[in-house]
């Protein structure tokens, strides 16, 4: 979604998907603008029995760069608001105990900001709560990613880099 020159939300169709999948009903919101790339006929079906939203297909578009669209795509997780508003800095930061601890998340989120990456620790974040909740397993960790101490403290994986002194330079590149 962007703001348009009347500083009005513009909604386009992966936002209006998002916001079904998500429950929202659609005319609880006032003033809704939606891209005149939106085919709102289709749409409007897709109001009467979502379970068409599985089989509805996006147009590609050629022109877009793969930055782009992977950056754009980053941009929207699929998440409840709770984690999206999450200030996922301080929640981890909070899960330290010690100075040595708070010295290694603190330059790892350094790391991971400059990368734009905070929405994907959300998402991570999120991702672990459903499978706690669900009394899923997941694997103790794998690759590189056991380099990342945060990634450990949000519970992604069982290794603590920091106590085998992995160097998470080895994870972000």
């Amino acid at each position: 979604m962007i703001n348009n020159k009347f500083g009005e939300i513009v909604y386009n169709e992966s936002d209006l998907c998002n916001l079904i999948l998500c429950g929202q009903d659609l005319t609880d919101l006032p003033g809704l603008t939606v891209d005149s790339t939106v085919d709102v006929t289709q749409l409007t079906q897709l109001l009467e029995d979502p379970g068409q939203l599985l089989s509805w297909k996006l147009p590609v578009i050629d022109a877009l760069a793969v930055a782009d669209y992977d950056y754009t795509n980053q941009q929207n997780w699929l998440m409840p608001d709770k984690y999206k508003q999450l200030d996922i800095a301080e929640y981890v930061l909070g899960l330290c105990t010690n100075d040595q601890e708070l010295q290694r998340v603190a330059d790892e989120l350094l790391k991971y900001q400059e990368r734009d990456l905070f929405n994907l620790l959300r998402y991570l974040k999120y991702l672990v709560d459903v499978m706690h909740g669900h009394n899923l397993i997941w694997g103790v960790g794998r690759g590189s990613s056991v380099a990342s101490y945060v990634l450990y403290k949000i519970g992604i994986h069982k290794i603590d880099s920091l106590f085998y002194d992995l160097d998470v330079g080895e994870f972000l590149r």
